[in-house]
């Protein structure tokens, strides 16, 4: 079970990182976003529907963590 929730955390600091470096290459000019929605151009054609559901996402995986952190120390069944 820790290892799902190792996992898990891993997997929402990448997606953190992910959507980070997305804006910043579009802030600094790194990328071209010609119609500002802080995603690289050369990004949207493939991974838009990674930014479009960035919100339901983080929030999933914000619950799993959350579920498994209860779960493993909080909540002990005997």
């Amino acid at each position: 079970m820790k290892e799902i929730l190792y996992l898990l955390i891993v997997f929402a600091l990448f997606m953190g990182i992910v959507y980070a470096y997305a804006i910043y290459a579009t802030k600094n000019g790194k990328s071209t976003d010609e119609n500002n929605n802080f995603i690289p151009d050369s990004w949207e054609r493939f991974f838009k529907w990674v930014f479009q559901a960035k919100v339901f996402i983080m929030f999933g995986l914000g619950f799993a963590i959350g579920f498994l952190i209860c779960k493993i120390y909080f909540i002990t069944f005997h």
